[in-house]
């Protein structure tokens, strides 16, 4: 990435605030979907941790205040069990607190929020309040609400049918499927992605998705099981 980058990255040196990722953070990706390989991120680590890294560890400072403590994760790939053997992922993401996350890439940025690994007790109650003549209707109403927003939903790790006990026609179905839910705004890479305004966005994003969260802590809750 030669000296331009060079003196971009002491352009950027940081102080403590966020003020988004420049445009040459989304080319870092553009060049890793290229060569994924340990030849290009070495060259351009000190790029990665400055540029990429350093403003989401910015970011999750600014957040962890109201939202909690944020962990980013690591940038290499589990390839044990895959057949693609790529060792870096094509992005970089965070957990934000307990319920949203944070992810950047060629792609642009994502902001969003969920639950994705529900204990066999939490899945149990979660699926009972999507059947409850109630509690059901109450969530696909939060979920209306969420896309007129402009963000999208989808259940997790879906099952290719219906759970046990459940009709097939159930007016729910694509909830009840799920392993868990969640929401997600994605915004394609513009000018404003090095500005505060990405964090802006972030927590629009986070702030609609309280009601989603508040029905899980309601209906699922946190899970007891010990096994």
């Amino acid at each position: 990435m030669g000296g331009a980058v060079r003196r971009l990255i002491r352009r950027y040196v940081r102080a403590v605030a966020f003020r988004g990722w420049p445009a040459e953070a989304v080319e870092f990706f553009h060049g890793l979907e290229a060569d994924n390989s340990k030849a290009y991120w070495q060259r351009n680590k000190t790029f990665y941790n400055d540029m990429v890294r350093g403003p989401m560890e910015e970011l999750l400072a600014e957040l962890a205040p109201e939202h909690g403590p944020g962990k980013i994760f690591r940038p290499y790939r589990d390839m044990r069990f895959s057949k693609d053997k790529s060792p870096y992922k094509t992005n970089i993401a965070a957990l934000v607190g307990d319920w949203g996350y944070v992810s950047l890439s060629r792609e642009g940025l994502s902001a969003g929020a969920g639950t994705v690994h529900m204990g066999p007790d939490q899945l149990e109650r979660f699926r009972h309040a999507v059947d409850d003549a109630r509690s059901g209707p109450a969530l696909d109403a939060l979920l209306r609400t969420i896309r007129a927003a402009g963000h999208d939903w989808a259940p997790h790790d879906p099952l290719k049918t219906a759970p046990r006990g459940y009709a097939k026609d159930h007016p729910r179905i694509e909830i009840l499927r799920g392993r868990g839910i969640i929401m997600w705004h994605q915004w394609p890479p513009a000018a404003w992605l090095g500005t505060k305004q990405a964090r802006a966005r972030i927590v629009e994003v986070l702030k609609d998705s309280q009601p989603l969260k508040a029905w899980l802590g309601d209906h699922a809750g946190p899970s007891t099981d010990v096994s």
